[in-house]
This record gives C-alpha cells, structure tokens and sequence, in this order.
C-alpha cells in the first residue's frame, strides 16, 4: 500500500514563494506519475502540475496554464519525494494542495479520478 505525505504549507504574503513536499512510502515510486492538486473551498479540486515519466530515467512536467511559470514540480526517486516549488504566489493560489500518485499507464494526468494514492492535503493561504 503506497501513503503519501504532504508537508510545507503554511501561510505566505503575494508575491512570495513557499516549497511543498510529498513523501512517498511503499509502491514503486520511480515508476508512477506524481502530480500536484489543488482544491480551494466550494470548489472542485484541480490539477496544478504533473512530472510524467518516459523512457529510463527521463520524466516530463506538466503544469496547468495558471501556474506555469510559476509553479515547478520535480522529485528525487532516492527520497520517494516529490516537491512544488511555488514562486511569486497570489491569493488565488490559496488551497488545500494535495499530492497524489498515479500506476503506470492509467489515463490522462490531468483527472484526478485516475490516481491511485492521495496525501491528506497540506493548507497553502496566500494573502493580499
């Protein structure tokens, strides 16, 4: 059984930058797509960012067009950890980021419905 677990958010100014990070235990984590969502109140939970891989040891980043350029997911297989670098943060950034984890050939990386595993969610607040 794979459990993932969340850390870093806490509460940041616009503008400024916060690093969330996502422990993966169990499973085979090099194998599986990370990604990064996000779900703000009365709102459905939205995917943020993605890192796919493809081919030996050679993975792709996804982003959704209202973090790219701003948002940065990458993940160290030696830790089973994946992080999102977030810069120059709005308050339309504020969430509950959850981290998931998804089996080799699954669907599309961006619907939340084809991962497998879930973090509890960490709180990220932006204020103005």
């Amino acid at each position: 059984q794979v459990q993932l677990v969340e850390s870093g958010g806490g509460l940041v100014q616009a503008g400024g930058s916060l690093r969330v990070s996502c422990a993966a235990s169990g499973g085979t984590f090099s194998s599986y797509t990370m990604g990064w969502f996000r779900q703000a109140p009365g709102k459905e939970r939205d995917f943020v960012a993605a890192i796919v891989p493809s081919g030996y040891r050679t993975y792709y980043a996804y982003y959704a067009d209202s973090v790219k350029g701003r948002f940065t997911i990458s993940r160290d297989n030696g830790k089973n950890t994946v992080y999102l670098q977030m810069n120059t943060l709005k308050p339309e950034d504020t969430a509950i980021y959850y981290c998931a984890g998804q089996r080799y050939n699954s669907g599309s990386h961006f619907s939340p419905s084809t991962y497998s595993y879930w973090g509890q969610g960490t709180q990220v607040t932006v204020s103005s």
